[in-house]
């Protein structure tokens, strides 16, 4: 690079050094196969600059790079030199950051977004700073760099394409506008992944067309939280686990039982929000005490907790809760806690369910009814038949409460007899068969039930035009994972990491069902679940994105690396954590 530097230093101008294309392809990492295109190359002559790309290029994971937003990507030299002292290298090339162009000038910490500038035929808007991802820190074999390119404030910035044409190494960098408002690459990637966060410059990110429509969106959510206005998590009722009493086990149907909890000593319990659920842990089946998440079934605000609980095939936990569970037995229960809460807005509401989903649909319809609800209520929900369909005629006698109610019930294997008494429909409620109600699409969904429908339903509501922001869901069991490029992945039910049994502390997976001692040698939390086949999500690995934040049920954690900005109280971010103590995580 050497020769082509010191010919760019010498004119001044910011310069185009290099332009690097390069197609997707699979990488083996951690023994996954990861399926990108951050390897780029330097290409010489010219070369055509399009709407969404240039000759030759492609993004291998388009939720995160690429389209119109993040058409070029640009790195500059001058990081280049600083890396190079930071890494003590240099063997740095061209692409060596999976960018596009290679500049000399054009540094984050002075252009802003919106600023526009011509390169050769071709015409670039600035939209964003560089996604942080763990994926440049696999090109580059350097896996910290995500949380040091922002730590350092390097992070690099995507173009979008305003005007097609050719470009070359060589070619003169011409600024042609400035954006509106000033705000630098290096401080709008700051504003959303450092703290100390100034209002002021929160506000004018809002307020710059040219910035991406996630960044916008990000903003804005951030603006409403420091404004008091934004849906922000309540921190849990407690820490930890403390002991409830069982108040009373009531068999509702042959395979489902509803258990009343109460304080040991009778004082009230916190207020839970319908929709949210408590995860129990059982000191009877221990150890160690399996810990198992169930939704409340009932109103909150009452005296005691409502779960209501499905023996499941093979179910230890369940069989016991609902078998053999007495009054006056004790178990082990985190606060109430989830975000699949009811909104408390006027839209019509259309609560589904299958199965034993019904628990959390249920507290919202108890709470509409509890409220007197003025909202057109949409009741609908699938089962196998009457003796299979628990606690129907408590929705019933609620949604007659209800003065804009509606009921839709199916039952798949029921007698016509028997749907004619319990008004019901036959078949399983499915997306098909959702699409024939005629329920109203400006309205807030929250859908609940198993895994086949809660991949069915969303999708019948958004086709039939339900806003997707108003789709909300709720899964039993471990979340969909988020591991970006990774592809091929083979799913396996959690399982002990392989080798020998770790002698650090006890790490539970609790919508997993799986605890297992800490390993050692193991490095994150995050890289257990990993070798557990836990579900996960992730994406910087390093601290920085927070897309791996994760209720802490119980329990203490170190971090290594500490992030960048610490995760809300109550939280941990997995990808850099370590447990300190026996621990409980609800994933």
């Amino acid at each position: 690079m050497t020769d082509v530097v010191e010919a760019a230093d010498a004119g001044g101008a910011p310069m185009l050094l290099s332009v690097n294309v390069g197609m997707p392809k699979d990488v083996s990492w951690q023994g996954r196969t990861v399926h990108t295109g951050v390897w780029k190359h330097p290409v010489s002559g010219p070369q055509m600059v399009r709407r969404l790309n240039i000759d030759g290029d492609g993004q291998g994971d388009t939720a995160g790079h690429g389209g119109e937003q993040r058409a070029v990507f640009v790195y500059q030299i001058g990081s280049y030199r600083h890396w190079e002292r930071h890494f003590g290298r240099d063997d740095l090339t061209y692409g060596w950051f999976g960018e596009n162009l290679t500049v000399d000038g054009l540094p984050d910490d002075e252009v802003c977004i919106g600023d526009r500038y011509r390169i050769g035929e071709a015409e670039f808007e600035v939209t964003q700073p560089r996604v942080t991802c763990y994926r440049v820190g696999l090109r580059t074999g350097e896996p910290e760099l995500p949380a040091l390119l922002v730590g350092h404030h390097r992070p690099g910035f995507y173009m979008r394409v305003l005007g097609e044409g050719r470009i070359e190494a060589g070619d003169r960098i011409v600024k042609t506008r400035t954006g509106p408002h000033a705000l630098t690459v290096a401080d709008t990637d700051a504003l959303l992944y450092l703290p100390g966060r100034d209002p002021a410059k929160l506000r004018t990110a809002t307020l710059i067309p040219a910035l991406s429509p996630g960044w916008q969106e990000s903003f804005r959510d951030l603006v409403a939280a420091d404004a008091g206005t934004g849906t922000v998590q309540a921190p849990p009722a407690w820490t930890g686990f403390r002991p409830l009493r069982v108040a009373d086990v009531v068999r509702e149907t042959d395979a489902v039982s509803s258990i009343h909890l109460a304080a040991p000593d009778g004082s009230p319990l916190p207020p839970a929000r319908a929709g949210q659920h408590l995860t129990l842990r059982v000191p009877a089946l221990g150890p160690p005490a399996p810990v198992r998440s169930y939704s409340l079934s009932a109103a909150p605000g009452a005296d005691g907790y409502r779960i209501s609980v499905k023996h499941e095939p093979q179910g230890t936990v369940s069989g016991y809760l609902t078998d053999r569970l007495r009054p006056g037995a004790v178990l082990d229960v985190a606060a109430p806690r989830g975000e699949f809460v009811l909104d408390h807005g006027t839209a019509p509401v259309l609560l589904l369910s299958a199965g034993i989903g019904l628990t959390p649909v249920l507290a919202m319809l108890h709470e509409l009814a509890a409220r007197r609800s003025g909202r057109e209520v949409w009741w609908i929900h699938g089962d196998r038949g009457p003796r299979e369909h628990p606690l129907a005629a408590e929705a019933r006698d609620l949604l007659a409460a209800l003065p804009h109610a509606h009921e839709r019930v199916f039952w798949s294997r029921a007698t016509d007899a028997e749907r004619r008494r319990g008004h019901a429909e036959p078949g399983r409620l499915t997306g098909a068969a959702l699409a024939a109600l005629g329920v109203p699409v400006a309205a807030d969904a929250y859908v609940c039930g198993p895994a086949s429908f809660m991949t069915d339903i969303p999708q019948a509501l958004a086709a039939l035009g339900v806003e997707p922001a108003r789709i909300h869901t709720e899964l039993f069991g471990a979340l969909p994972p988020v591991t970006p490029g990774v592809v091929g992945r083979v799913t396996r039910a959690p399982h002990p990491p392989p080798g020998p049994a770790g002698t650090g502390p006890l790490v539970t997976f609790a919508r997993s069902g799986l605890s297992t001692p800490f390993p050692t040698g193991t490095g994150s939390v995050l890289e257990l679940a990993d070798a557990c086949d836990v579900p996960s999500r992730w994406s910087c690995r390093t601290g920085v994105c927070h897309t791996c934040v994760t209720p802490l049920l119980s329990g203490d954690v170190t971090y290594a690396p500490d992030p960048l900005e610490p995760p809300p109280d109550g939280q941990v971010l997995i990808c850099c954590a370590r447990p300190a103590t026996d621990v409980v995580l609800d994933m």
